[in-house]
């Protein structure tokens, strides 16, 4: 019997149940990542270890992005070109520095110059927020920039039928 989303996904083009599973993929291996994330910032900020916020967020901000990528690369664009592991990483990392600035700059001017730095009801808002934008963009991202579709080889005039000459 099928289920009912294979009901939905009957009457989508191929391409957009391609975009739907490229959604899904990516918004479960974002959420994983972003509870694994929370988990070990906590866990290594209560740790013995003696690291401050700083420290332990880099180092769980670290760990979720390499985790991301390879389940970006194997599950959300798996049907994707592989362009090479060093183009991709150096791209996947850039996009996902470029996001991580943009919370780090929005977070820094609600904290400081708005003097709610003691506010951390609202400074996780502001967070979730920022990751909901970076989110967004790194999914624009990823497909335009890190994951590249697979382009078919145009046909060479070789390949292709010459009609026959001219009063033939």
């Amino acid at each position: 019997m099928p289920s009912p989303l294979d009901r939905v996904g009957r009457g989508l083009s191929a391409p957009m149940r391609l975009l739907m599973k490229e959604i899904a993929a990516f918004g479960l291996i974002g959420i994983l990542n972003l509870l694994l994330d929370t988990i070990l910032f906590n866990l290594l900020l209560s740790s013995d270890l003696g690291l401050g916020p700083n420290k332990a967020s880099l180092i769980s901000t670290c760990v979720t992005t390499l985790l991301a990528y390879f389940g970006n690369r194997h599950l959300s664009f798996s049907h994707r070109a592989r362009s090479g592991l060093g183009r991709e990483t150096t791209f996947f990392f850039v996009v996902n520095f470029i996001a991580l600035a943009f919370s780090q700059v929005v977070i820094a001017i609600f904290s400081y110059p708005l003097g709610q730095q003691d506010n951390t009801l609202e400074l996780n808002i502001v967070r979730l927020g920022t990751i909901g934008i970076g989110t967004v963009f790194r999914f624009w991202a990823y497909k335009r920039f890190v994951f590249l579709e697979i382009v078919e080889p145009e046909p060479t005039a070789a390949a292709t039928p010459s009609a026959p000459p001219a009063g033939s």
